[in-house]
């Protein structure tokens, strides 16, 4: 290590670790709040690097971190604070693509271990893919540990060069506050469904940001085909982004069931009010709706990519991407069959108890940062 650690109170040296957050998804937000909660717990002092609306959104200093604001340009100014911010690091664990290009450039030079969790892919295309790929070969050789949230990722490091890349231990977040149970459960799906003028039909749900890679295409495509469906269920999205303005347009021209919710702060209100969640991805690690969805005991049918087979198991329907008419029969079998969707429930439910705990996440973290400073 660069430098001695403080002592504790007890007189053993204490880890010091920054986490630096970029954009911050809600998945990797919600695993840098519960790691640094568990870390704060296990006496590691956590220094946060993450933009202020990441903070208010998520309260790291809730969680006993302390938190210094960063925006997530890669600007020469960006760098500098991040440099200032990891002076006395005795380890570095940044999350996603760009939040480790600048936490590498702000260690150039010094021998502080750096870490860094794959969350999630990047997409580009032309010229912007090969500017991609120069990146995850530049992270993957910077960082002493890759830590990636599916099986394909920790493939996908490994071929970018990584020294070592590992399966990363993810808990799926705890809910930010408590759902409501019983009769109090009811009331509040018949409020939800209400409002989304959904009293007397079945409702789908989609979440996540309105972007090419989401297959949403296909999945207003599937939603033409279950047209002929009586009633005809609602599909609701929830989510915002470029690609919004091209899906009105589709809903409208084609009289589409489908409405764009835009950015919604209720998706847990929203997910237990439906009866299927569909995911028409063309590729997602540990996507938060799949979590959600089985957690929530809501059917999910899924597209067959990236981590989400070893996500789900059997606790959903697995379609191939880009097959809207799969998908729509896949939807339209579990809405027909009340009992095809409590097995699908209960195997949902099961899957989701088996992956890891909190406590288990916070573990391997710590395992991995024991072996690169010699703390223990």
């Amino acid at each position: 290590m660069s430098h001695p650690s403080s002592p504790s109170a007890h007189g053993q040296p204490t880890l010091r670790t920054v986490q630096v957050l970029g954009g911050g998804s809600a998945g990797s937000s919600a695993h840098v709040r519960s790691l640094t909660a568990g870390l704060v717990a296990r006496g590691v002092r956590v220094t946060v690097c993450a933009p202020t609306e990441a903070e208010r959104a998520y309260g790291f200093e809730d969680a006993g971190a302390h938190h210094l604001p960063v925006p997530r340009r890669s600007d020469p100014a960006s760098v500098a604070a991040l440099r200032v911010a990891c002076t006395d690091a005795d380890l570095v664990h940044a999350h996603g693509l760009h939040a480790a290009l600048r936490a590498s450039l702000a260690l150039s030079g010094r021998r502080v271990p750096l870490v860094v969790t794959w969350h999630t892919r990047s997409y580009a295309e032309g010229a912007r893919a090969h500017l991609l790929r120069v990146l995850e070969r530049r992270v993957a050789r910077a960082a002493s540990v890759v830590l990636g949230t599916s099986s394909d990722l920790v493939d996908r490091a490994r071929a970018r060069g990584a020294r070592d890349a590992r399966l990363a231990a993810v808990s799926f977040p705890a809910p930010r506050g408590p759902l409501p149970e019983g009769e109090e459960a009811e009331r509040t799906r018949s409020k939800t469904r209400a409002e989304l003028g959904c009293v007397d039909r079945p409702l789908l749900m989609a979440v996540g940001s309105l972007e090419r890679h989401r297959g949403y295409d296909m999945l207003l495509d599937a939603a033409h085909a279950l047209l002929g469906l009586d009633p005809v269920p609602l599909l609701v999205i929830a989510g915002e982004g470029p690609e919004r303005p091209a899906l009105q347009r589709r809903i409208e021209s084609e009289g589409l069931p489908v409405r764009l919710a835009g950015r919604r702060a209720d998706v847990a209100e929203l997910l237990h009010a439906a009866d299927v969640a569909v995911l028409p991805s063309s590729w997602e690690s540990r996507s938060l709706l799949a979590q959600e969805a089985l957690h929530a005991r809501v059917p999910l049918v899924a597209t067959d990519v990236g981590g989400i087979p070893e996500l789900v198991g059997d606790g959903a329907e697995l379609v191939p991407y880009g097959d809207a008419p799969a998908l729509a029969r896949a939807v339209e079998g579990l809405l027909a069959d009340p009992q095809r969707r409590d097995r699908l429930k209960e195997r949902g439910a099961a899957q989701a108890a088996s992956w890891p705990t909190e406590d288990a996440t916070v573990a391997q973290v710590l395992s991995v940062y024991d072996e690169l400073t010699g703390f223990h």
